[in-house]
């Protein structure tokens, strides 16, 4: 790496971000720009500092690192994301695809593995650990051999919660005020909406209120 990469760090662990910065730190073509806590600030860095690579959570409090990569590219293409994850499930791995990541890697990736990965999504290319690379090989293969392509997004896919948070979300809820109800934390109900989002094929709030009015799920007259 011949040029100095500079990293902005978005985590809302404290330990995750200090963890991050004793990998790199000692890296001379890497240079910390920034730590983050939240997938909003992330998106006020960007615009402001433009750096040349963020290492970004994505489940966090308030906007996620999927939904804050998406306002991130839209607004600056060339600087490139990777998601940084303890979770490694297809719905994530499928949200942050679309949402345009440069690379996906699990939060117990060593020092190695994510310098790698820094190499190679500044290069221009994608990095995706083995076992993300086999969860989407996996979809890709299923969907050749049977020749249908993936499930057609319906409302029966959602769980029984997913489907709960979903009504709350689309009758006004605040995040919050859908945790305080359904005595989940806020993260959790952050989760089940990204995967809700992801399974029906919506990207925004205003689409899941539209779609909950359009299955009769809430209806605009209901008495609150």
């Amino acid at each position: 790496m011949e040029k100095t990469i500079r990293t902005l760090i978005v985590d809302d662990h404290g330990l995750m971000r200090q963890g991050m910065i004793s990998m790199l730190a000692s890296e001379p073509a890497i240079e910390i720009v920034g730590t983050l806590e939240s997938g909003e600030s992330a998106v006020n860095f960007a615009n402001d500092k433009a750096p040349d690579l963020i290492l970004m959570d994505i489940v966090m409090k308030g906007m996620t690192g999927i939904e804050a990569t998406r306002w991130i590219k839209e607004q600056n293409p060339k600087i490139k994301i990777i998601l940084v994850s303890g979770e490694v499930t297809k719905d994530f791995i499928t949200a942050g695809i679309k949402s345009g990541i440069d690379g996906y890697l699990p939060k117990d990736s060593d020092k190695e593995t994510l310098l790698q990965a820094i190499q190679t999504v500044m290069k221009g290319e994608r990095h995706f650990s083995p076992e993300i690379t086999a969860l989407v090989f996996e979809d890709f293969y299923l969907k050749e051999k049977d020749g249908t392509g993936l499930p057609t997004r319906k409302t029966t896919e959602l769980t029984k919660r997913e489907e709960e948070v979903l009504v709350l979300i689309a009758d006004g809820k605040t995040l919050k005020e859908a945790a305080d109800i359904l005595f989940i934390s806020v993260k959790t109900v952050e989760t089940h909406k990204m995967h809700i989002q992801d399974k029906l094929g919506l990207t925004n709030t205003a689409q899941l209120v539209k779609y909950a009015i359009e299955h009769d799920l809430i209806s605009v007259n209901r008495k609150k």
